[in-house]
């Protein structure tokens, strides 16, 4: 079994991979919705930021979710803009499944404790354990409880808050793997997350968007399990 470092996942190697990492923040926010939806625009607007945090928790409860996601990635130093899109499965504590279907099929997925980055035309398996990349505040792991995030960041209102939409910066109190920045755009009325946006310590940028959000009472823990292709390269993520 071949050994990725950390370092060579940070600096170039696999692009891919760093945006997996940071792409997978926005799963772990995006579990619950069973708050009612508040419809007077003028009266969200007047809220505080703790009102808005509140709201923001009380939205998100439910046990798993579907969505269509879009994924706009750029490398700065390499002056390097990549798209990707595909399909969403996420189930609470912790389990993911991202398809993407453009411009590569490819597979994340993770049951909570491993790690599966599978890709179809290479017949190339990342393995690695959930916890090292998205546990104790690494990864995505510090965005799996809304009281989480105001444990670890410092949240302010953004001006780019409009009518529609509130946005939300998120700078980490300490070191938080390489997320050094974090913008959430929530909608004014039903306080959904539509968009979030990752800088890491290069400057390089990730932005997400979701669309047709399906939230389910059931999803299938066999979705959340990966087994391997025979005769597939593995690589090790750990290290």
């Amino acid at each position: 079994m071949k050994h990725l470092s950390n370092r060579f996942l940070q600096t170039v190697s696999n692009a891919f991979v760093k945006t997996i990492i940071l792409t997978s923040c926005l799963a772990f926010i995006l579990l619950n919705p069973q708050a009612a939806e508040c419809k007077d625009a003028s009266y969200a607007l007047n809220l505080s930021l703790d009102e808005i945090m509140d709201r923001i928790e009380n939205r998100y409860a439910a046990k798993g979710f579907s969505a269509n996601f879009s994924q706009e990635s750029t490398i700065k130093a390499m002056d390097i803009t990549d798209t990707a899109s595909g399909n969403l499965f996420v189930k609470a504590p912790g389990m993911m499944r991202w398809e993407y279907e453009k411009p590569d099929q490819q597979l994340i997925i993770t049951d909570g404790k491993r790690l599966w980055v599978y890709r179809q035309d290479d017949n190339q398996v990342m393995v690695g354990t959930s916890p090292y990349f998205f546990g104790n505040g690494k990864g995505g792991g510090f965005l799996s409880d809304m009281k989480i995030i105001r444990e670890k960041f410092n949240i302010s209102l953004d001006d780019k808050t409009s009518d529609k939409y509130y946005v939300l910066r998120l700078i980490p109190k300490g070191k938080v793997f390489d997320i050094s920045l974090i913008y959430l755009s929530i909608s004014i009325n039903i306080f959904d997350i539509v968009q979030i946006t990752t800088y890491n310590l290069y400057n390089d940028e990730t932005k997400i968007y979701l669309e047709n959000i399906e939230f389910k009472k059931h999803i299938d823990d066999s979705m959340f399990y990966f087994e391997i292709p025979e005769g597939a390269d593995i690589l090790q993520l750990d290290g």
